[in-house]
């Protein structure tokens, strides 16, 4: 029996990626032993996908902080009895933690992730030829770390009693269609204008028929959520009211989500629901777009400067970050009523 050990620790988006494939490689070698070392508040991504799945849950913010915690870490690992190693992340930590395991005889492999690639991608602006995916550059760790599988993930909630009254806290019952909005991302180069978002959830909170369910995190983003939630009808802020797993159930019932290049996006993904996305600095061809998604449903304005940045946490170098100004309120809104009406067909 082999027990590996799988690195990837944030950010959010990035470990949700990881969840398709950690899946489909435990399904496939049901006599093994996979161990995702992640951070504490990702665990609950990795909690219920199968028998041979657990989680080392880091705080990296508190006791594994620093030099100290990664010394705690490898000290803790060392003890576990790991065979193989596969490091999905590449960075510090995880570079410590392989150098340790492979000094000890382990077998290890690490991420490629495509660093060269995306800087040519990012000054030539060839876009006719997207780059390998995330999910893929996490599924070739494993096949040379000697576990290759086929992509068999669906639902992380295909093992989980899907129950509707875990939602008392935001519904009582479903009806019509509902909307998740998630408006925010780490950095600007990705956020559509607010003032254009609003205009947005105004426009879609005309229709009777539609429920808009607002997502994010922090207390600057809940100022904002609450704010459009008391001012249009049938606008619901979802922050603080639901925990991880609830907030994947309350995706699972979403008709669509609209979100930016962003975790939520990928946690939709997660469920199946269907995303429409918004971006802007970064694109679609670096290799971050959601699971399975429809790459028609990605809204984006063709500019010369676009993309400029992989992660879209460069100042744009015009001033005016037109590849988000100059997407229209009623594009977006005119793409999510046709979504809808695909789905509903």
């Amino acid at each position: 029996m082999a027990k590996v050990l799988v690195i990837r620790i944030s950010s959010f988006g990035d470990v949700a990626m990881l969840v398709p494939v950690i899946f489909s490689v435990a399904a496939k070698y049901p006599q093994d032993r996979f161990s995702v070392m992640t951070r504490k508040a990702f665990a609950p991504l990795f909690e219920n996908l199968g028998f041979n799945i657990n989680v080392i849950p880091l705080d990296i913010k508190g006791r594994h902080k620093g030099v100290t915690g990664i010394f705690r870490i490898i000290r803790r690992i060392a003890t576990l009895g790991f065979s193989h190693v596969a490091d999905e992340h590449d960075v510090l930590r995880s570079k410590a933690i392989r150098f340790f395991m492979t000094l000890t005889g382990r077998k290890v492999a690490c991420i490629d992730k495509g660093r060269k690639g995306k800087k040519e991608l990012i000054s030539k602006k060839t876009l006719d030829h997207p780059l390998e995916s995330t999910i893929q550059r996490y599924q070739d760790v494993f096949d040379r770390l000697g576990f290759p599988a086929p992509m068999v993930f669906t639902n992380i909630l295909q093992f989980m009693p899907k129950d509707f009254s875990n939602l008392k806290a935001i519904a009582t019952e479903k009806t019509g269609r509902w909307v998740g909005i998630a408006p925010f991302s780490k950095h600007k180069g990705k956020i559509y204008p607010l003032e254009k978002m609003e205009k947005v959830i105004e426009k879609l909170s005309r229709d009777e028929n539609i429920s808009i369910f607002l997502f994010g995190s922090g207390k600057e983003e809940d100022k904002v959520l609450s704010k459009w939630a008391k001012k249009y009808p049938k606008t619901i802020n979802t922050m603080g009211k639901l925990n991880l797993e609830r907030e994947l159930l309350l995706i699972s019932y979403l008709d669509l989500m609209l979100s930016m290049d962003s975790a939520n996006m990928h946690l939709a993904s997660l469920v199946q629901v269907p995303v429409v996305s918004i971006w802007g600095a970064t694109h679609p061809s670096l290799g971050f777009y959601g699971f399975k998604q429809d790459i028609k449903n990605a809204v984006q304005v063709d500019l010369d400067c676009r993309p400029c940045s992989v992660y879209g946490d460069q100042p744009c170098q015009r001033g005016d970050y037109a590849c988000l100004e100059r997407i229209t309120e009623d594009s977006i809104v005119a793409h999510i009523h046709k979504v809808l009406e695909e789905k509903h067909i």
